[in-house]
């Protein structure tokens, strides 16, 4: 008779009584681990009060590393390992004070047996909920059965409630009655609009360029072709290495005439000579590269749409691709020629950015650049990090911020209010500059297209941008990334709450009309293109808005704010 060897298969721990066991999935980047690792242990420690006081403890599957200096999970092969030597049917809370990496505890989550409570502190020191916010998509996509919460300091009502009902339970209800399925729509200028915009994209079909895919551990952000293509986008896969390769057959003159142009619309460099610390020419020159660059494979691709992955894959060669994707997504923006110098290209319009190649704002900004510029509106289209927010005056005002441009159409005073400062060396080692500046005050239909339940998805709302007091901007600034562009958002119909337990990405996309009434027939145009694509839209909060009459918005409704 034959021996064979077989696997060993290790015994996981017994699960004791009262006990939750908790996992901190961290960064790639080490830097950012040892930055934030503070903040999660002052986050760590007032969750386990709060378990204490009801009697419950919390067994942390992993340690601080006193070689790393951090407790967090930082790959996904650790993760695995710490997975391993938790039991499977263990109350398991996923605790998240920083940004993270999915990946690194998905394949954990996926397999796990017990109830899963992915908690984050709301606070904008670093970006923990956008963390959690990126985790609950993956979860959602894989179609992972979790429960979340989120506190400032732990020590709210609501949280408790939440987290007693968990303990009970192995689940969180959430108010969702801000969401509404959209209708079948009635003929109507803006039904007819979409449906035609739909109809062309099925036909002639679009392609967006992926220079290397997924980026950051953001699972949420791959939709796979057999979704994509349904709604009549492909993708072309393209290589990083090729966007560096043409970057440095950009020559001096060209790199000039874009540093000319900037200087000429009165965009601000905040400047230094330390490349560890400060903004530098070099950095800038590097980045004005990769703007011709990218608009020149673009154009190479005959692509739709072009996003660039950035980290983990450029951040440790070349300048950051952010101030890049800025201006690709502006209507007004550094002229770029073929390489004979015979054409200009994607002359007087956007070459349509998706930041950190996230496919789901791809088809979205894709989407909202048809819907736009048929109805004559600026097609300038951003996703931003839903970051943080506070009560001002009595409603709920949301810190958006994006890792490091937004288009300058959306800054009140366009390039002329911007300023570009170094991107932070926590997550940026080559450096690059930013362009930063205020959203501009005025109307905005926000969305985020996800995946759930094996199809696609579509959040779609209303809201609009403040314009708050220097100081206060200042403070909000001071308490996120002051480097960054800031849009003061707040969302009709939805309070804090509903929006956290509803939102299905890290990201949430934003584009201005000229007024409410005309973003109300926007928003209906680009949920009409959706609904004819076959995706499942969703309206959230804009109870007022009814879609099957020409009067969408009730005057009085039309100042309405709620706060959570």
């Amino acid at each position: 008779m034959v021996a064979y060897t077989l696997p060993e298969i290790y015994p996981r721990p017994v699960l004791e009584d009262s006990t939750v066991w908790l996992v901190a999935s961290g960064d790639s980047r080490p830097l950012a681990n040892t930055a934030g690792w503070p903040t999660q242990v002052a986050m760590e420690e007032a969750v386990g009060k709060a378990l204490a006081g009801v009697g419950w403890r919390i067994r942390r599957a992993h340690p601080f590393d006193e070689e790393k200096q951090h407790g967090f999970i930082d790959s996904q092969r650790m993760g695995l390992t710490v997975f391993s030597g938790i039991p499977v049917n263990a109350p398991l809370i996923v605790a998240e004070g920083v940004w993270q990496y999915s990946h690194h505890v998905l394949a954990g989550l996926r397999t796990h047996r017990g109830p899963i409570l992915t908690v984050a502190n709301f606070d904008g020191t670093w970006p923990g909920l956008v963390g959690l916010l990126g985790l609950n998509a993956g979860l959602t996509k894989m179609g992972k059965a979790y429960s979340t919460l989120w506190s400032v300091d732990f020590t709210d009502e609501w949280f408790h409630k939440g987290l007693e009902e968990w303990l009970t339970t192995g689940k969180v209800s959430h108010d969702d009655s801000h969401v509404h399925p959209l209708p079948e729509l009635q003929n109507s200028p803006e039904a007819e609009l979409g449906r035609a915009i739909a109809e062309k994209l099925l036909a002639d079909k679009a392609i967006i360029g992926v220079f290397d895919e997924g980026c950051m551990g953001m699972y949420n952000a791959v939709i796979d072709d057999e979704l994509l293509n349904p709604l009549g986008i492909y993708k072309e896969r393209l290589s990083q290495s090729a966007l560096y390769a043409e970057m440095i057959k950009v020559t001096e003159t060209e790199i000039k005439s874009v540093r000319s142009w900037l200087d000429d619309a009165g965009l601000q460099f905040r400047l230094g000579t330390d490349e560890a610390t400060e903004l530098t020419e070099k950095q800038l020159n590097e980045q004005f590269a990769m703007y011709v660059a990218a608009v020149r494979l673009s154009d190479d691709f005959g692509l739709d749409a072009v996003g660039i992955q950035y980290q983990q894959g450029l951040k440790d060669l070349v300048a950051a691709s952010d101030l890049v994707e800025g201006l690709l997504n502006n209507v007004e923006r550094p002229p770029v020629t073929s390489r004979d110098g015979s054409r200009v290209l994607f002359e007087d319009q956007p070459v349509i950015n998706f930041n950190e190649v996230d496919e789901g704002v791809a088809a979205d900004a894709l989407v909202t650049n048809r819907v736009w510029t048929a109805m004559g509106l600026d097609p300038a289209t951003t996703l931003h990090d839903v970051r943080w927010g506070e009560d001002y005056e009595g409603q709920f005002v949301w810190v958006f911020e994006i890792s490091g441009s937004v288009p300058a159409s959306h800054l009140e005073n366009g390039y002329a209010s911007a300023v570009s400062m170094r991107q932070s060396p926590v997550y940026f080692p080559a450096g690059g500059g930013t362009l930063r500046g205020v959203s501009r005050p005025g109307e905005i239909v926000w969305s985020r297209l996800y995946i759930a339940d094996l199809g696609l998805h579509l959040d779609i709302g209303r809201g609009r941008a403040l314009r708050l007091p220097e100081e206060e901007t200042e403070r909000r600034w001071r308490a996120t990334t002051y480097e960054w562009p800031i849009m003061h958002a707040v969302l009709d119909g939805v309070t804090r709450d509903q929006f956290m337990a509803r939102h299905k990405a890290n990201h949430v996309q934003v584009a201005y009309a000229s007024d409410a009434e005309t973003a109300d027939r926007a928003l209906l145009a680009k949920a009409a293109v959706f609904q004819r694509l076959g995706v499942s839209v969703h309206l959230c909060g804009a109870n007022d808005l009814d879609v099957n009459t020409r009067s969408t918005r009730s005057p009085s409704q039309d100042g309405q704010r709620v706060s959570s």
